[in-house]
């Protein structure tokens, strides 16, 4: 009898260019947030309750802190019906939030950590008029500007920040020196990066003279400070970056440091507009 010959692979890490799918596979999807029943994990419960992030929200768990229906539970998966269970907290009963949805035209030099230790302007200061917890979804640098969405909705920061949802979302930005041909289609294209390569950028030049190139630039990713490496990359220094439209949000009527609550159509349009592996698109 033959012995089997055991084949060790190895997993995929986050360096190097990305697997790709086998032909005719279905989309890889992000994990499922609940179990089709309506149950939630009970992180994803205390941290909807605006008490502290999922990854707290496991230390109480595990500290012995958190009781459902009467009972302390301490296994960090266990599962909750949020319209039945009763959850408390050091003994103090929790209620899920209302989900809260804000738009922000972010000035320049303000961060969006939401670390309290933190001396510079914070984008959560500017919203003292917002109850409750809320955190950026996804981040502006520093020195960049414009639009950026704030929520206490974990399902919703996903579907917005996740690359397989293709949200996209457009910034006028001015470079150094004068873009060829080369480099816009090269930009267009994806670069390759320290975590692979970015994907197609949809790309305009609105003006462009010997020392200097404006532009209007959509991407559908998200990778830490995608624009400004890719134009690096390719040999250009991002002078100013300021994201001008998130989907079919813009800056209209949005001064810089203001804000506003999205409405219940916004929220439906955004996330009508993510969509799983979206098609690369061209620039005619």
């Amino acid at each position: 009898m033959k012995k089997r010959r055991l084949i060790r692979v190895r997993p995929q890490t986050g360096t190097g260019p990305k697997a790709r799918p086998r032909p005719g596979a279905p989309p890889r999807r992000p994990p499922a947030e609940d179990g089709g029943d309506g149950r939630v994990r009970i992180n994803r419960f205390l941290a909807s309750a605006g008490l502290c992030s999922r990854r707290a929200a496991d230390g109480y768990v595990k500290g012995g802190r958190v009781s459902i229906n009467g009972k302390v539970v301490r296994e960090v998966g266990v599962r909750i019906d949020p319209t039945s269970d009763e959850v408390r907290v050091d003994g103090v009963v929790l209620e899920r939030e209302k989900p809260v949805y804000v738009l922000f035209n972010k000035p320049k030099g303000v961060i969006c950590t939401s670390a309290r230790q933190e001396h510079r302007k914070r984008v959560i200061d500017y919203l003292p008029h917002v109850r409750g917890r809320v955190y950026t979804v996804g981040r502006l640098d520093a020195e960049s500007e414009g639009l950026i969405l704030l929520t206490n909705d974990g399902d919703f920061a996903l579907r917005m920040m996740h690359p397989r949802y293709g949200v996209p979302k457009t910034y006028a930005v001015l470079i150094r020196g004068a873009l060829t041909k080369e480099g816009l289609e090269k930009a267009r294209g994806g670069v390759w990066l320290s975590e692979g390569k970015t994907g197609a950028f949809r790309m305009q030049i609105e003006h462009k003279d010997r020392d200097k190139t404006y532009l209007k630039v959509t991407i559908r990713e998200g990778k830490n400070r995608e624009v400004r490496r890719v134009f690096a990359k390719i040999g250009h220094t991002v002078l100013t970056l300021k994201r001008v439209r998130i989907g079919g949000l813009s800056l209209h009527g949005l001064s810089e440091g203001e804000s506003r609550f999205l409405s219940r159509h916004e929220v439906d349009g955004l996330l009508a507009g993510a969509r799983i592996e979206p098609k690369e698109e061209s620039e005619g």
